[in-house]
């Protein structure tokens, strides 16, 4: 049977869907992989998490280069023409969102292997917390889902509550322990970086609205 330029289009499609999935779980293997060699003081472990990241941003250029060839070739419509905007805008927000977990690594190597700070548990809930919404947002770019992205909301609305305990909690140690301050900013950075790997997240979910919609939509709203 003949297979219809439509039904190429959607084929194409879901391999597009399928190399977004893959960088969204890269992204995702590379904050665990950060933030573990963070508690553990493990340099080897940061410096691959480096390493790495030239393979994620080459995915997120071909990831591009695909949507604006289907664009070039397709010239689709309406919600078709949004799902490739979309493709492209999710991958840019992985790739920083893999950037963040790169930075978490550099400090890593910054506080080297014998510096005398405990990391606090509380940057591990936050990771935590930021890598099931990774699993929550392809799971609503997957089936389109707006309830999905919504709850994303709430769930980065927790990672900035446990962000801004831990910053008051980091301040009051500079006050106590000033000796300790330069380790204990290093720490405040690498929370930091994961707030911001979060709030990506939340655009990736405000991009799930506005393909099903077609209107923008702010989360934080």
């Amino acid at each position: 049977m003949k297979v219809t330029i439509r039904e190429h289009f959607y084929e194409d499609l879901q391999n597009l869907k399928g190399l977004i999935k893959e960088l969204a779980e890269d992204a995702e293997h590379a904050l665990k992989e950060a933030v573990e060699g963070l508690y553990q003081k493990d340099i080897v472990k940061a410096q691959q998490v480096i390493d790495q990241d030239e393979q994620l941003d080459k995915k997120e250029v071909v990831i591009n280069e695909k949507a604006i060839l289907l664009i070039a070739k397709q010239q689709p419509l309406a919600k078709d023409l949004r799902r490739l905007i979309i493709a492209i805008k999710i991958s840019s927000d992985l790739e920083r969102m893999a950037d963040h977990a790169v930075n978490i690594a550099k400090t890593t190597i910054r506080l080297g292997k014998d510096h005398p700070l405990n990391i606090h548990p509380q940057i591990a809930k936050m990771a935590e917390k930021a890598r099931d919404m990774v699993i929550l947002a392809i799971k609503a770019f997957e089936n389109e889902d707006i309830s999905m992205a919504r709850k994303l909301a709430e769930m980065d609305d927790e990672v900035d509550h446990m962000y801004s305990a831990l910053i008051r909690e980091i301040f009051e140690e500079t006050t106590s322990n000033p000796q300790m301050t330069q380790h204990l900013m290093q720490m405040a950075f690498s929370a930091r970086f994961i707030e911001r790997f979060a709030d990506h997240i939340t655009n990736i979910g405000e991009n799930i609205f506005y393909l099903v919609k077609g209107e923008a939509y702010d989360l934080n709203d």
